[in-house]
């Protein structure tokens, strides 16, 4: 039985637990990585203010520091979600290559 995502972003999914997101397919040859650091409340909900965006290797063989490709801080979910598809565009269209 094929995964389907419940939640996608430019046609890839997004996968959230508590402060953690995965932006990707695991089967492609890169992800992106998003670590909610900090939040704030706006309207009475509470946001994303600080996020670490990491594009790393799914590649089980090497180690976890290995794995980091790049890594950036942002203001705001879509500020990492939308530099994070930038990053994973730009990799899967070089490993293609």
């Amino acid at each position: 039985m094929e995964f389907t995502p419940k939640l996608t972003y430019k046609g890839r999914p997004l996968v959230r637990s508590k402060n953690e997101i995965y932006y990707g397919n695991l089967t492609d040859p890169y992800v992106i990585f998003m670590q909610i650091l900090t939040t704030k409340e706006e309207n009475g909900v509470q946001v994303a203010d600080k996020v670490h965006v990491v594009l790393m290797s799914t590649d089980a063989s090497k180690p976890l520091p290995e794995r980091v490709v790049r890594q950036s801080a942002k203001n705001g979910l879509y500020s990492a979600l939308d530099i994070g598809n930038i990053w994973l565009e730009r990799a899967l269209k070089e490993a293609k290559a």
